[in-house]
């Protein structure tokens, strides 16, 4: 009997991955390509859409080629991508108006603030959509898009314009231009669609002025989306999966159930818990949201997301110049036995959930003359668990669940020191798996899953391996004094706007 693979797409910030999993969720190919990033301004960050498609073609093209193995023998292709990056192109032409906007970018500020003093606005988006209202997400881009291309409200108002977040965009592309959608998932993290009712939501849309033509069709995460268009590979393959990264990447460890969590430690870090049929307005500066929506049911999350993780060792790298590479924050950090009392508050872009300041700066607490470099790295590598712990302890007091082990991927859960650092800090088991590419597997899960390699969430869970555990190895009141330190320097960063 032939063997069947799905051909997975992972859009991230930085990179675009295409890998190739087979039907018993071992990784055949992975192939990785850089993508550029733009900074017009300070604060800005924009990618060209154009690039993002070219590249994720060119990475999937070779992974079938790494794989050996035919196209006809892929099943299916799932999407995932990098969340509220915002893409709005012309339906005729197929191009876009202007550079993607990057979900990190700061650009929108302004009109984020328009939206705030906007009397009852707030309110409304905290209702319907249950997100903090940031830069963060899509409806400020898509403002400022239709505010500042030249022609693009009447191109939009007129109906000949798209609006997509990265998954959206490729789907088109992919597609020759035939289908125009998303899922829930990425639909979620717009600020412009209902969490509860799961539509778009067009008293926002008129409240805001976005023509709700420009939306794409909202379908579920494991669903039949169309088949890519003959010249894209030579032949037609059936896109059947479709899930933001996070999510993909919860779903790709399993954390099927309420009361579940996993943290990604990449450029930033997020940390999303499973709350089954319960969409959980947070009280604490979270984010619910959809994790996915499959056989006909929503399943929702409470999200944390902290913008700056790795982000710090790369500044430690090309700012400070006192790392040579990422991996050696481990061996480095390892030649003390703790922080002597420094702390790293990386605020380069403010800070992100549960604060939401985005006035704060980064800063150095508690240096001395017998400080050296391997505290400051220790401190960096710390920061990453103390900021998963902010979420952690809000995330617990909004969903009054308890929270048994922490599932951990993306780069930085393969610094050792890191995990074990976490697992201290939290008190709680922290499982590594032994795939490291969860996202892509979660997007792979859901193509399979609706292309019937997979049959349900059970037969998911017995392909979950672990690579490593890491106990907690503080006690309770080792614990609470180093966090009572983290939050001393946090509130110091907050309080000094220089």
């Amino acid at each position: 009997m032939r063997r069947k693979y799905i051909l997975a797409l992972d859009s991230g910030t930085v990179k675009s991955r295409a890998a190739i999993f087979d039907e018993e969720a071992n990784l055949v190919a992975l192939v990785k390509k850089d993508l550029s990033i733009y900074r017009p301004q300070p604060g800005w960050v924009e990618q060209d859409a154009d690039e993002i498609w070219g590249v994720q073609l060119f990475t999937a093209e070779q992974a079938i080629q790494e794989a050996g193995i035919k196209k006809s023998e892929i099943a299916a292709i799932g999407i995932t991508n990098q969340r509220e990056t915002t893409v709005i192109w012309n339906r005729r032409t197929g191009r876009p108006i202007h550079h993607a906007i990057g979900w990190q970018s700061m650009q929108t500020k302004e009109i984020t603030e328009r939206f705030r003093a906007q009397e009852g606005l707030l309110e409304e988006f905290r209702q319907n959509t249950a997100m903090v209202l940031s830069p963060y997400f899509s409806v400020s881009k898509i403002c400022w898009l239709l505010e500042n291309v030249p022609g693009a409200r009447e191109l939009a108002e007129a109906g000949e314009l798209a609006f997509g977040t990265v998954d959206s965009w490729l789907l088109w592309k992919l597609t020759g231009g035939k289908v125009h959608a998303t899922d829930a998932s990425n639909a979620s993290r717009t600020m412009l669609y209902h969490l509860t009712r799961c539509e778009w939501d067009e008293t926002l849309l008129a409240h805001v002025g976005i023509p709700a033509s420009l939306m794409p069709e909202v379908l579920p995460s494991s669903h039949p989306y169309g088949t890519t268009a003959a010249p894209v590979f030579g032949r037609e393959i059936p896109i059947s999966g479709i899930i933001g990264n996070q999510q993909a990447d919860l779903f790709g460890q399993c954390c099927f159930t309420p009361g579940t969590a996993k943290n990604t430690y990449g450029g930033g870090s997020f940390f999303l818990l499973n709350t089954g049929s319960r969409c959980l307005p947070s009280r604490n500066g979270l984010n619910a949201t959809i994790a996915w929506a499959l056989d006909g049911k929503v399943t929702y999350a409470l999200e944390g997301s902290i913008f700056v993780a790795g982000v710090a060792l790369e500044w430690l790298r090309r700012g400070l110049k006192i790392l040579d590479s990422l991996e050696d924050s481990e061996w480095i950090a390892k030649r003390v036995t703790d922080t002597a009392g420094v702390y790293f508050v990386p605020a380069f872009r403010g800070l992100s959930a549960p604060y939401w300041d985005s006035e704060t700066r980064g800063m150095l607490i508690g240096l001395s003359e017998d400080t050296k470099r391997a505290h400051i790295v220790r401190a960096a590598l710390a920061a990453m668990a103390y900021q998963v712990r902010d979420v952690y302890e809000a995330i617990l007091s909004d969903a009054a669940m308890t929270i048994e082990e922490l599932r951990v991927s993306g780069g930085a859960s393969r610094n050792n020191l890191l995990m074990q650092l976490q697992a201290g800090i939290l008190g709680i088991p922290v499982r590594r798996p032994i795939e490291g590419e969860t996202t892509a597997l979660g997007a792979a899960y859901m193509a399979g899953l609706a292309a019937g390699l997979w049959q349900d969430t059970e037969e998911l869970s017995g392909l979950w391996r672990e690579d490593a555990c890491f106990m907690p190895h503080l006690s309770a009141a080792e614990r609470d004094r180093l966090y009572d330190g983290w939050q001393n320097a946090v509130s110091h960063a907050i309080g000094w706007h220089g």
